[in-house]
């Protein structure tokens, strides 16, 4: 692992991209962020050593260097999830090749579903914590040089940069909720069924993505912020239809508001 991971960031380094303050990880609907970055480099995934190729609609697959926030940023337009067939390892390689090129902190974005009775569709919830019900990618020999072999994760997002954030939302008069988000293989949507147990289970929502890369995150000691649109919902009486467009149509609806947080909490690292 380790040395594919130092293939790609010299690769990456030699393309220009060097010393970034902050990643960013956009998930479904949410890649129109990147209009707000000052985008000095962008190449598709399928020039990087080693990345996977984004496969899922709404995730455009390129990784663009600039300035955000004030501050130098990369940001991946796209992600990669379990159900597109990638082995845990590849998720989170990208991850990896984001700390080895010098980033502090690692900021993410997800469209999910809401299970908790009080959300709404359009609401942004900052995420306090998370189940995972996908394999955990730390499985299997653990490289010292990379983290731990038992990494705590009592605080696996950073509870001042939510602090900031709920500062933000309440000073730009953003409704933010906060909770914790429950990440599954997809890609089937759940059942009725399904959301009555992740709720029961602590999940206020849940989605196919984000939890794998926290772990890794996390393993090499980086401090993680993170966020989910609710795009539908899984509560009891107010479960319909749902499709993946339809998923990309409300998170692109949210999308500035979630920006504004980005922005302002970038610009405060």
């Amino acid at each position: 692992m380790l040395e594919k991971i130092k293939e790609t960031t010299e690769f990456l380094n030699a393309k220009g991209v060097i010393n970034p303050e902050a990643g960013i990880i956009l998930g479904t609907g949410l890649g129109g962020l990147t209009s707000k970055i000052k985008i000095l480099i962008e190449i598709d995934y399928r020039e990087i050593p080693n990345f996977p190729i984004s496969t899922v609609e709404g995730h455009e697959g390129k990784l663009i260097f600039g300035e955000f926030g004030r501050k130098k940023i990369v940001a991946m337009k796209g992600r990669f999830h379990f159900y597109e067939g990638y082995s845990t390892g590849q998720i989170i390689l990208p991850i990896r090749v984001l700390k080895h090129l010098g980033i502090k902190y690692l900021f993410l974005s997800n469209a999910a579903g809401g299970v908790n009775p009080s959300f709404h569709i359009g609401d942004i919830m900052i995420i306090t914590d998370h189940i995972n019900l996908l394999p955990n990618p730390l499985v299997g020999p653990n490289d010292d040089r990379i983290g731990a072999r038992f990494p705590d994760m009592s605080e696996a997002y950073d509870r001042s940069l939510i602090d900031k954030a709920v500062k933000i939302a309440d000073r730009n008069k953003i409704t933010v909720r906060k909770g914790v988000y429950l990440g599954t293989s997809g890609p089937t949507f759940e059942t009725p069924a399904e959301y009555k147990y992740f709720r029961t289970i602590g999940a206020d929502s849940v989605g196919m993505s984000t939890v794998t890369e926290v772990i890794a995150a996390r393993h090499m000691g980086l401090p993680c912020f993170a966020v989910s649109i609710i795009t539908d919902l899984g509560v009891e009486g107010k479960i319909e239809y749902i499709t993946h467009e339809m998923v990309q149509h409300e998170a692109e609806k949210a999308e500035a508001r979630m920006t504004t947080i980005m922005t302002d909490l970038i610009s405060t690292l």
